[in-house]
């Protein structure tokens, strides 16, 4: 060890705060919290007798560390959690994909919205979930919505509106757009969309039988069938959720599933007054065949529920966790009250941490089934075009230009990289294209592959550059190919690349008059479109961003008297040229640096333009 580290490791304090571990090149390879970060760091320096083969193999690269101090151990917590999604270290177990998982969210409006969304904002909205699947989501939704009048549309709400929208007229809404319901009455439509989501479905029949009854007698037939049909639903969702406690506890039950190559999953299991109302499998990534369960399930509840809409009173689990005392404190602040961590031993309880178990091990199994049939196709499509291009190799990593503009104005390009038939978006890159006037794509085309691969040759630069494709291919015909290719031989950079036509996708290679046409039902025809359509997409969407920014920059510019500090005022205020223009005199006035003459002047000005 040298003197510097045992120095460091030394003036380590007994705090809690997260640690950075990094390999030689400076990359974090691992994040890591601690209540007492002396202690903690100075494991890794030691000896390595008891460590798993994991944490032997992490040992090996570590060449630097870092450390941050924290005030408690909770935050130490919840900063790793950051960290973690912002360096995606190589010995994390993670969320796979790290992707946000969708929820349904009961708006905090006079007149509430039950929506999806994928982010959660503590704005006094409630939130149900999370949920593995937008579908999933969708289908709750749907029957939802046939159950409870509730409004789909996101206008303001005034009960004054001319007429009220077709949901109205077919007894999917309550109308509070023109006044047809309260506030109170649409108060309680809500608060039955929540008893059912909170799995207390069943408390709403009898209200609803009585409504069907009162109706027959009054000879509103349609009226009981419509409320005869709501009560069939609802019966027949309770009979799937599947009563596993007769004392009306609400839970969640976390089991974990092992597979022998070392991936892992997570099954939770939600119990709502006493009903199991849902069960989701969360596929992981970073796991090892050694890695022991309570530091997997560790890593998972503080990741799961960093996000998740309720951190319950109670959460079962399958294995005890590691560091669970500050797992447990930071979940108390979480739910802002007492979290108890169990681990049946016996009893009902571990019978059905049994049963999710099994669920686990089924959908971690259907995840691999998945995977292979996905690394199958890709390596079929891989195949089937490095035959169809007479290549070397398969291209296992395969660049992606185009070039986007309107009217020769704002011209950028996109650079789009996918990996093994997979989109590797840390590697995306976007151009703006700075020595072409007007709109000439065979010399933006040049731009840009110029400047890429001049970074490619470039010793100094990050290995994202400088590492070189398996294939390339550039958004157009003969004319963007040959300009690349004398790019490339001014560059002296041997690569294959293509031209693909925007019409037919054909294939032009270089130095054959004739395109390629891939199989209309082959794999590698679906691949390449694919990666054109994401490189297209890429790129207009840069090219519109900046054609807003241009086109709102510009009509500030022309305005007298409105300098660089005032347009900053400007957009800092109201944010867009839109609401500039709607914006009234005197709200003008309150932006600072802009008196009454001026905001006259500026709303005459945004009138006329």
């Amino acid at each position: 060890m040298k003197e510097e580290t045992r120095e460091r490791l030394a003036a380590l304090a007994p705090e809690p705060g997260v640690y950075l571990m990094k390999n030689a090149d400076g990359d974090v390879i691992y994040v890591g919290k601690a209540a007492s970060l002396r202690s903690r760091v100075r494991s890794y320096f030691g000896s390595q007798r008891g460590m798993d083969g994991k944490t032997r193999e992490l040992v090996s690269h570590i060449a630097d560390f870092d450390v941050i101090r924290t005030d408690s151990a909770s935050e130490a917590l919840i900063l790793e959690n950051e960290l973690i999604k912002r360096y995606l270290p190589k010995y994390n177990i993670m969320l796979r994909d790290g992707k946000t998982y969708p929820f349904i969210r009961i708006t905090n409006e006079p007149f509430p919205r039950v929506i999806s969304t994928r982010r959660v904002i503590r704005d006094g909205s409630r939130y149900f979930g999370p949920f593995t699947s937008a579908g999933s989501v969708h289908k709750t939704l749907s029957l939802l919505k046939r159950l409870f009048p509730y409004r789909l549309c996101d206008i303001e709400i005034t009960g004054k509106a001319a007429r009220p929208c077709l949901y109205y007229h077919i007894g999917r809404c309550a109308g509070p757009c023109i006044g047809a319901v309260d506030q109170t009455a649409y108060a309680q439509i809500i608060d039955n969309v929540v008893m059912f989501l909170e799995g207390r479905g069943e408390e709403l029949l009898p209200q609803m039988r009585a409504e069907m009854e009162e109706a027959a007698e009054a000879l509103d037939f349609e009226k009981a069938a419509k409320r005869r049909d709501e009560i069939h639903a609802i019966e027949h969702v309770l009979q799937h959720q599947k009563i596993v406690s007769d004392r009306g506890k609400t839970f969640d039950v976390l089991a974990l599933a092992q597979g022998a190559g070392g991936d892992a999953g997570v099954q939770v299991a939600f119990v709502r007054n006493g009903k199991i109302i849902g069960s989701e499998p969360f596929m992981l990534r970073g796991a090892r065949v050694d890695d022991e369960p309570g530091s997997i399930l560790s890593s998972f509840v503080t990741q799961f529920y960093e996000n998740a809409a309720l951190v319950p009173r109670e959460i079962v689990l399958q294995h005890p966790i590691d560091e669970a005392e500050m797992v447990q404190d930071w979940l108390v602040d979480r739910r802002g009250g007492p979290v108890t961590l169990t681990v049946p031993q016996r009893g009902e309880r571990k019978r059905l941490v049994e049963m999710v178990a099994k669920s686990a091990a089924e959908n971690l199994e259907q995840s691999r089934l998945r995977w292979l049939n996905d690394q199958q196709r890709m390596t079929a499509a891989m195949s089937e075009l490095a035959d169809a291009l007479a290549l070397e190799g398969i291209p296992r990593r395969i660049e992606c230009f185009d070039i986007s503009n309107l009217q020769g104005t704002n011209t950028v390009a996109s650079m789009v990289v996918f990996e093994d038939g997979k989109p590797k978006k840390s590697d995306y890159r976007r151009f703006k294209i700075k020595s072409v006037e007007g709109p000439n794509d065979f010399a933006s085309m040049q731009e840009v592959i110029g400047r890429r691969f001049r970074r490619a040759k470039n010793e100094e630069e990050t290995e994202e550059w400088q590492t070189m494709p398996d294939l390339v291919i550039v958004d157009g015909g003969k004319g963007q190919l040959s300009a690349a290719l004398e790019t490339l031989g001014e560059l002296q950079v041997d690569v294959p690349i293509v031209g693909l036509a925007k019409v037919n996708e054909e294939i032009f290679l270089p130095g054959q008059s004739q395109p390629v046409i891939l199989p209309r039902d082959g794999q590698a025809l679906f691949l390449v479109q694919r990666i054109r359509d994401e490189a297209h997409r890429f790129a207009i969407t840069f090219h519109r961003a900046r054609r807003k920014k241009s086109d709102f920059k510009s009509v500030l510019d022309d305005l007298p008297g409105v300098g660089p500090r005032r347009k900053r005022a400007l957009l800092k205020t109201f944010g867009s040229l839109k609401k500039i223009r709607e914006a009234s005199v005197d709200e003008l006035c309150a932006v600072e640096g802009i008196g009454p003459a001026l905001a006259e002047q500026i709303k005459s000005e945004l009138a006329a333009g």
